[in-house]
């Protein structure tokens, strides 16, 4: 037994509140090496009555650790714990302050989670781990308005480029809504709407007024009821890192420099400002002269942009914020938009920008969830660079589950694509079957997915600006397979429960090779989910009890035989198996 890689502590992803009445419990150890694991807990004001042994199970495990888990409902909302460890016939317990032959004598020594404070649950909205997102660039999504049009703006369609304009706007969104309820959508994230100059609205001007380029205030009401109408959530982007060139507050400290009342507003170096050597004398995202990065510990400034993030929410009924450079804020600034955002709207989902680990975030103070760009990159990595094999992609999303607590992984923002980085098919080299198996995990993994607005028709593009090109709304040169693939994943995934809410189990994950297959369950209905990530076809065989299996997309059922199952699967093949 290696006792140097076993680990816990307190609070964080390793014990934690999943409900007002439940505890989970964590512990990691080295890979295949404990064989049983139990949690020892009881009550520590009557620990003789109240303790007991609760067996843990291997939840997940990565290339090197394995991830240990129980649920627990304390009787009266407190505990006092320690763990057994079993390798064989050795065993171990673990308190707080040291390991041990002996079972401790009584709990002055074990760790401890003191109560079950309501207000301390981490409780994201339940709506969100059902939800199907599409994100819209506004400015290429639909022409709805010529009126409003952009000087300058090009035909449809036309090549993206950083600077240029092709009139997309809110109106066009509301025109093409019936795409979006055909397809499955229950939610819509935005790019910014707020006034700004650029295409893609991240400098923005004014916070208060939606682009006059993509309508207006009562045009996005109507946008926000024409979609709740629907079903369908709508999230928009919050940029509180920084505003544009053009916020007032910053033109005013441009003309008058260290006189101007909105200095504090933003962090500066050297007046006048200026660019020196491509660098701002002033603090911007990145070093972009037209996005100044804003002080949010100035109280006038958090007391302006906590309005806008009350306003929009309260006027307009928007269902939450996707927050822009999240982790470049300080960490007391989102823990008062939590409550002000949480205030104008308890069930609103609150969403933020990182592409790191994000534990420091994700406690219940600050964000529901963030987009999961570990998980992107996992995916990629398997299905389309082939730089993991199928054993190193199950670690990959091991290691992902094993950092945050269980809620907090049940409404990750689960992306492949976005406006930020080269569209999914371009990827995949415009190989239709592997951009299918990777939306195939996407949509049979925990968490919301997201898809970027046109991969259902076979957009591509590369980097940005590439990326953001105009929809396709011609039906002839749309790729219409490929959206019936999408109607379809997303019919399964809303019809079977499993694969948004169950735990994962992987049964196969082929080490230097390409086969994949897990488990996924809830309330004892099981769903079986194999991947052939390979360009010929191959023969997958995984434990499976039960008569017959039939495929959710097929409709082929297989049977057991001898408790295996062995199903063949065509290049980039993908079967989805409940019970016949």
């Amino acid at each position: 037994m290696l006792l140097e890689a076993v680990y816990h502590r307190p609070k964080l992803n390793w014990t934690y509140a999943y409900d007002n009445r439940t505890l989970h419990l964590r512990l990691r150890a080295k890979k295949n090496d404990l064989t049983e694991v139990y949690a020892f807990v009881g009550d520590k004001y009557m620990w003789d009555q109240s303790k007991e042994l609760i067996p843990m199970t291997l939840m997940i495990s990565d290339e090197m650790f394995d991830y240990w888990e129980c649920a627990y409902q304390p009787p009266l909302r407190r505990t006092r714990y320690g763990f057994l460890l079993k390798s064989g016939e050795e065993q171990i317990w673990m308190t707080e302050s040291e390991f041990t032959k002996e079972r401790p004598a009584g709990p002055e020594r074990l760790f401890e989670f003191p109560f079950i404070n309501p207000i301390d649950v981490f409780t994201p909205p339940a709506w969100v781990k059902d939800a199907i997102f599409y994100q819209i660039f506004p400015e290429r999504f639909a022409n709805g308005d010529p009126s409003n049009d952009p000087k300058g703006a090009l035909p449809w369609g036309g090549k993206p480029e950083r600077d240029n304009f092709f009139g997309g706007d809110l109106q066009g969104v509301i025109d093409h809504l019936d795409h979006l309820s055909e397809l499955g959508i229950t939610g819509i994230y935005f790019t910014p709407v707020f006034e700004a100059t650029t295409n893609h609205k991240y400098d923005t001007a004014d916070y208060m007024k939606i682009d006059p380029h993509f309508g207006d205030i009562s045009t996005i009401k109507k946008l926000v009821q024409a979609c709740h109408e629907r079903g369908i959530k709508v999230l928009f982007d919050a940029v509180f890192n920084h505003s544009g060139k053009t916020f007032a507050p910053f033109v005013d400290v441009m003309e008058k420099g260290e006189k101007s009342r909105y200095k504090d507003w933003f962090y500066v170096r050297e007046y006048p400002l200026q660019v020196k050597d491509g660098v701002p004398t002033y603090d911007t995202f990145a070093f972009e002269p037209l996005m100044p990065k804003l002080n949010t510990e100035n109280p006038e400034v958090k007391e302006y942009l906590l309005k806008v993030a009350e306003f929009w929410i309260k006027e307009v009924g928007i269902d939450g914020w996707r927050l822009d450079v999240a982790n470049e804020v300080d960490h007391a600034f989102w823990r008062d938009f939590r409550k002000t955002v949480k205030t104008a709207n308890p069930d609103a989902y609150i969403l933020g920008e990182i592409w790191h680990e994000s534990s420091g975030w994700l406690q219940g103070d600050q964000f529901d969830a963030v987009m999961n760009y570990p998980f992107t990159e996992a995916v990629l990595d398997f299905v389309v660079r082939g730089t993991l094999d199928a054993e190193g992609f199950a670690n990959a999303i091991g290691k992902q589950l094993s950092r945050y607590p269980l809620q907090a992984s049940e409404v990750a923002f689960n992306l492949l694509d976005s406006h930020d980085t080269p569209r999914l098919l371009t990827l995949c080299k415009d190989n239709k079957a592997q951009m299918k198996l990777a939306a195939l995990f996407q949509f049979t993994y925990s968490g919301t997915p997201c898809i970027y607005y046109g991969d259902e028709v076979g957009l591509d593009g590369g980097q940005d600006p590439d990326c953001r090109k105009c929809m396709e709304w011609d039906p002839k040169r749309q790729d219409r397979d490929l959206f019936a693939f999408y109607q379809k994943l997303i019919a399964v995934r809303k019809q079977l429960a499993p694969l948004r809410t169950g735990s994962l189990k992987f049964l196969l994950a082929e080490k230097e090779g390409s086969k994949l297959a897990y488990e996924r369950v809830l309330n004892g209905e099981k769903v079986l989910v194999l991947l052939n990530n390979y360009d010929a076809g191959q023969i997958l065989e995984v434990p499976a009890a039960g008569q017959a299996w039939r495929d959710a997309f097929s409709g082929q059922t297989y049977g057991t035989n001898d408790g295996k199952l062995a199903v063949k699967l065509p290049a980039y093949g993908y079967a989805v198996l409940t019970l016949a």
